[in-house]
């Protein structure tokens, strides 16, 4: 903490204080996909602060590396197309937009922003080029491309289509697909640690996730979350998974039984050490820059909960719109 500097001139203390280099204060994202609009959240004070419409049906949510831009898919179910668009995440505003393929899932970006994978319900992957809002590549990928992510050094994108049993591989450099990791079913959330050693996978038919060691492209863990039996009694899956940024836990969700589970990553295979009951079907979770929160979107609920991760008790409860999925925390 910056102290305070204590001068003494002409008998009188003055006290001058040192400069303070305060963080930007962050700000959780929220795609309402339902509705027409996203909620943008204080972290500070867990309260919104604006409601902006961006179009029919927001589903994913990406941002740069430093926080500059952010990346929103619009589903448009109704249309024949679907949309990117740019988003400032400083002025919260809408600053452009492009049609792309129909019903645009959860994109990814490289750290720069420049390039941006969008998964389309046209069995494709749209390459965007996004300094001249154009397309570079389709990238053919069977199934129902849905949820993407980059790597940390932005060189690999990695692809989990619904309706096939495995996470696709592409290299950024070519746009061509260079590996495939086989899962046990249909891929839905996926995760990376920060080093890209290892993948995590919520699937179909598994109240829980897999591991897959990525260099091996094969499946080394599937982990069963410990579900109480009374609650077995009604179907459920697993939707939402992410890491800690301090890559020591996997939260994820149990969408139908309204929970999340947390493992301790520093084991082999991993370990569950806590269930946490939330409130109208948990689907989406991420993290403070810190650690210090957990966010989940409740889309029966529509709100989004707010867990302390240490003490893992639900410290908030946001009201936001309609049947909200992405979340996603910025520092602009």
């Amino acid at each position: 903490m910056n102290q305070p500097i204590l001068f003494t001139t002409l008998g009188l203390s003055v006290l001058l204080a040192t400069p303070s280099f305060a963080q930007s204060p962050s700000k959780l994202y929220v795609a309402n996909s339902a509705g027409n609009d996203i909620h943008v959240i204080d972290t500070r004070t867990h309260k919104v602060t604006k409601r902006i419409e961006v179009g029919p049906e927001p589903h994913g949510l990406v941002a740069t590396k430093n926080g500059s831009q952010l990346f929103i898919t619009i589903e448009n179910s109704e249309g024949n197309e679907g949309e990117l668009v740019w988003f400032d995440p400083k002025a919260d505003k809408v600053t452009r937009r492009m049609k792309v393929g129909p019903r645009p899932n959860q994109p990814a970006c490289t750290p720069d922003g420049k390039i941006v994978y969008v998964p389309c319900d046209d069995a494709t992957w749209w390459v965007i080029d996004t300094v001249n809002a154009k397309v570079i590549q389709k990238i053919a990928t069977g199934g129902r491309p849905h949820n993407t992510l980059c790597s940390p050094d932005g060189k690999r994108m990695y692809l989990g289509p619904k309706g096939s049993y495995h996470v696709l591989i592409a290299d950024v450099s070519t746009h061509k697909l260079v590996g495939k990791i086989p899962l046990s079913d249909a891929p839905r959330p996926i995760a990376l640690s920060s080093d890209e050693k290892r993948l995590y996978a919520n699937v179909d038919t598994l109240i829980g996730f897999e591991v897959a060691d990525v260099s091996r492209r094969k499946v080394i863990h599937r982990v069963a979350a410990d579900v109480p039996e009374e609650l077995l009694r009604k179907a459920s899956r697993s939707h939402g998974l992410a890491l800690r940024p301090d890559g020591k836990e996997l939260w994820t969700c149990d969408v139908f039984h309204d929970r999340t589970y947390v493992f301790d990553l520093t084991v082999e295979p991993p370990k569950q050490v806590a269930s946490l009951v939330m409130k109208g079907g948990g689907y989406w979770i991420c993290f403070s820059p810190d650690g210090k929160y957990c966010y989940i979107s409740e889309r029966i609920g529509n709100s989004v909960a707010v867990i302390d991760t240490k003490t893992r008790e639900t410290v908030a409860r946001i009201v936001v719109g309609k049947a909200p999925k992405r979340v996603l925390v910025v520092t602009p």
